[in-house]
Parts: structure tokens; sequence; C-alpha cells
């Protein structure tokens, strides 16, 4: 199963990059989420996934939802493209368990941001850094830098893919 997830695999460092511009800047740039998109379409002229049509439908609709709540303030523009980019490179069969590591990536994020939020050391170096994360006007709790948690769904669902074929 590991062959339909190796495109996720490939986009680990753009992955990587969204998780550390979003901490450190509370943004997604645009050219990352683009990059995401070209390497699916690099990846999809050459050897076309048999759920190709499945997957843009599916990034599709998580780009209409996530519309619908960026018009609400719940999620920032950027997490909305990226989301609905990584989506491009999760099988239609797996979006159940993807679904379930996007949760559990959530609440890690979650749970990381407010526990580093909550150490004055880490804040006061941060924030003299300029990370806007840990700045005094990105301390409210719906100031989540969601970039975290999409990268760390999208690098843990070829494990979790993995674990569950082999079990």
């Amino acid at each position: 199963m590991i062959g339909p997830l190796l495109p996720l695999i490939v986009i680990a460092p753009l992955l990587l990059a969204v998780a550390w511009g979003d901490l450190r800047h509370m943004r997604i740039p645009n050219p990352l989420v683009l990059a995401v998109v070209a390497v699916f379409a690099l990846m999809a002229a050459v050897d076309p996934p048999a759920d190709l049509l499945g997957r843009v439908a599916v990034a599709l609709l998580v780009l209409a939802l996530g519309f619908a709540a960026f018009c609400a303030r719940l999620f920032g523009g950027g997490d909305v493209k990226m989301l609905a980019a990584l989506m491009l490179f999760v099988p239609v069969s797996t979006l159940m368990l993807f679904s379930w590591v996007f949760v559990a990536a959530m609440l890690a994020g979650i749970a990381l941001i407010l526990g580093l939020r909550q150490s004055d050391r880490v804040t006061a170096l941060a924030a003299a850094a300029g990370w806007k994360t840990f700045s005094g006007q990105s301390n409210r709790l719906n100031r989540f830098p969601m970039g975290i948690s999409i990268a760390l769904a999208g690098l843990l669902h070829p494990v979790a893919v993995t674990i569950l074929a082999a079990g």
C-alpha cells in the first residue's frame, strides 16, 4: 500500500516548510501550496493514481467547506488551501484513516502550542525572535498555527497506513 502514498513522502520537505512557516509567521505562503499542487500535477501526469477523480473531488469539497469556514473566521485562508492541496495526495480508500490521523494531529498541535505558551521562557524567547505564534496578539486560543497539524497529518498518514497494513 505504500506505493500510492509515495507522493506524500515526496512532499515531506514542503510539509515541514509549511509547519515551520506557520509556527513562525502564522502564515502558509501561496508558493508552498502551489508547489504541493505542482508536485501532484507532475506525479499525476507521469503515473496517474487510479482514484484521480476521487482525490480531486475530495480536494474541491475540502476547499469549498474550508472557504465557508474561512468566511466564518474559523480557519485561515492558507490553512484551507494547504489542507485541500494535501487531500490530492490522500488515496480515497484511506480517507477515513486520514481523518483520524488529522484529528490526532490537531489535538497534538493544540497541546503543543498551548503547552509552549504556558512557558514564560519559551514565550519570551520566541516573542523576542519575532515568532508571531507566541506574540501577545496571537496568544488567543483562536490563533492556532494549523499548518503544524496539517503537516503532521500528511507526514504520519503513510506511517499509519503502513502499520495497519502490516497488522
